[in-house]
């Protein structure tokens, strides 16, 4: 008998789910299957990061290469032309068939952002399509290639990548910074077209589509491949002004070996070769000269002080305000050098952003106290930097498209800013605010504040200058009309007494405008702005388009760098010019004088798509 009450015996255990097991092993089969492609992923990963640090590294060598076959191909060619000099000067023939004058070639880089009106009826925007149009700042673009090109090597635009290049326009309308300028043959030169001009451009790397960029503003001049081009560069919308008798009396005369006649009434120095001047009108140095106008006392003289090397077109220069220092701006970066000494004292980069293409640093500017320095970019931004820190003090974005030209205000806390976007902003760099913003019709391509801080001028590609008040935003002036430009205007400054100004063309000019009238009076009911600038003075004499302008301290001289690759002194009350000086074998893209200077003379800096930087010094001679 058991001790146990009745026992109720233990039921059988469910048996297990079938269906559960095949589950877990379907989930262990595809996470094993998961993690198996999740590890081949991260190596080709890793491939391809090699691969492309590899193609990068190969790209660096294959630029370095050029760069090192253009300064090669340049130094042989300088000693071709100097031995030919020879050969001609002991009685050889001029180059013929067998020898030919040398054609100077660059490395092509990626084309500029497209200017002009933001409708299809733009400067850049036919050419950058390939359908010719009018004449702009870029050279048209090339024909694809069959091999993975540099970045710095544009493709062919959408529509053209599978048919042949379009055929170059007709010479009027060609793009102006690829129109070629025959000039003499001087000492130190040679006898070759200048280098074609223009932006090497944000290209792709922002996520613009591959060979068409945005509209915007102005080109930056850079180092690209010349084509032939016989005659000299012209306006598109201005016909070329020396006349074909005194050109082919000049060529006649030139092929004769007999000096050239200076006119009394013309400021063409361009005109003149150096070689067949008497000395008492010229200054020939090793690679530059100089011609003194002979239908005016010569009271300056000028030499070289310095040559700041650069490893990209030189798109700016600037000093600072007790003119110890001079600023460049240059494809990633603004370099500061010690004016006495030309050593580089600093570079100033910004390492957070994309090394990948180029960003071209289009102006820079010191403050008053010589403490910050502001750059503008084709990256939109602003950067206003702390010299001594070496870092970025504010950064100011607001603008749509690439900013062309920075000024700062004497009150050391304003910024005026021009760009593509077509505005004109002003910025505090204590708030950190943009504290005005000033719209016109077409690109913004140059921006100047008045020594006074009262006004900002604006110059744009609708061929007119623009002056607003600083405090209330108002439009004051509008310079233009028929005593105005025909042409984009790249280049405006205020005289040092802010009631003046002069302003630089495409239409191969400088102007000189009065703003002395009472600007108070000038805006009649309902809005309307009564005209009150005037054009007192237009200097002609440029053999190509004026990029930069400025005037001395002393107001006693207005300066003016071209595509002809000149730079010119001007007699601001006569409009006579006192020297044309060629110091580069490129467009002179920025000139600048030093605010140190004074009655006696001083320095100026001069910048080019020759990738130099130049310090110069001109003093007034004592008779």
């Amino acid at each position: 008998m058991s001790m146990y009450p009745g026992h109720r015996g233990m039921g059988v255990a469910p048996p297990a789910n079938p269906n559960g097991s095949r589950q877990n092993e379907l989930l262990e089969g595809i996470r094993a299957e998961f993690e198996s492609h999740q590890r081949q992923i991260e190596g080709y990963e890793h491939q391809i990061q090699a691969q492309v640090q590899e193609m990068q590294m190969i790209r660096e060598k294959v630029y370095q290469m050029e760069q090192q076959h253009v300064q090669l191909k340049q130094k042989y060619e300088d000693e071709i032309n100097l031995l030919r000099r020879q050969l001609e000067t002991r009685g050889g023939g001029p180059p013929g068939p067998m020898n030919p004058p040398p054609q100077h070639a660059g490395p092509s880089q990626q084309p500029p952002p497209q200017i002009g009106n933001m409708g299809g009826g733009g400067v850049f925007n036919g050419i950058l399509s390939g359908q010719g149009g009018q004449g702009g700042l870029a050279p048209p673009p090339h024909p694809p290639q069959e091999q993975q090109q540099p970045p710095h090597m544009p493709p062919a635009p959408p529509g053209l990548q599978q048919g042949p290049p379009p055929p170059p326009p007709p010479p009027s309308q060609q793009p102006p910074f690829q129109q070629q300028y025959q000039g003499p043959a001087p000492g130190g030169f040679p006898s070759q077209p200048p280098q074609s001009t223009a932006s090497p451009g944000p290209g792709s790397k922002r996520g613009q589509p591959i060979g068409r960029p945005p509209a915007g503003g102005p080109a930056t001049p850079q180092i690209n491949t010349p084509v032939p081009y016989n005659g000299p560069g012209q306006s598109p919308q201005v016909p070329t002004h020396p006349t074909p008798d005194h050109t082919r009396m000049v060529q006649q005369q030139q092929q004769q070996h007999q000096p050239v006649p200076i006119s009394s009434q013309s400021n063409a120095l361009s005109d003149l070769d150096p070689e067949r001047l008497p000395s008492h009108i010229k200054k020939v140095k090793d690679d530059w000269w100089a011609i003194f106008n002979q239908a005016v006392p010569r009271v300056l003289d000028v030499d070289l002080v310095h040559t700041l090397q650069h490893e990209s077109v030189v798109c700016c220069v600037r000093f600072s305000a007790d003119g110890k220092f001079v600023a460049t701006g240059c494809n990633r970066s603004a370099q500061i050098y010690d004016v006495q000494t030309g050593d580089k004292v600093c570079i100033l980069q910004d390492e957070s952003i994309d090394l990948n293409g180029d960003l071209y640093i289009r102006s820079v500017c010191f403050s008053p106290d010589g403490q910050y320095l502001a750059t503008g970019a084709e990256d939109k931004l602003i950067r206003v930097w702390d010299i001594k820190n070496r870092q970025i003090r504010n950064t100011f974005a607001g603008h749509e498209q690439d900013i062309y030209s920075l000024d700062f205000a004497r009150d050391g806390r304003t910024i005026a800013s021009g760009s593509g976007d077509r505005t004109v902003r002003l910025w505090d760099i204590e708030t950190g605010l943009n504290t005005a913003t000033l719209t016109i019709e077409d690109g913004v391509t140059t921006v100047a504040i008045s020594p006074d801080a009262k006004y900002v001028a604006a110059g744009s590609l609708d061929k007119s200058v623009r002056v607003w008040d600083v405090k209330t935003g108002l439009l004051l002036e509008r310079l233009e009309g028929p005593e105005g430009h025909k042409d984009s205007v790249y280049s405006v400054a205020f005289s040092p007494n802010s009631r003046d100004l002069v302003s630089g063309s495409l239409d191969k000019t400088i102007k000189m405008w009065e703003l002395a009238a009472p600007r108070n009076h000038n805006q009649m009911p309902g809005g309307i702005m009564k005209p009150v600038g005037r054009c007192i003075r237009t200097f002609e004499g440029h053999r190509d388009f004026v990029l930069s302008v400025a005037l001395t301290p002393d107001n006693e001289w207005v300066l003016s760098g071209s595509k002809d690759r000149g730079v010119q002194f001007w007699d601001p009350r006569t409009g006579h010019t006192q020297l044309m000086l060629q110091g580069h074998k490129n467009s002179v893209i920025s000139v600048a004088p030093s605010p140190a200077s004074g009655n006696s003379g001083g320095w100026f800096a001069t910048g080019s798509g020759d990738m130099r930087a130049r310090i110069w010094s001109y003093s007034r001679i004592r008779h």
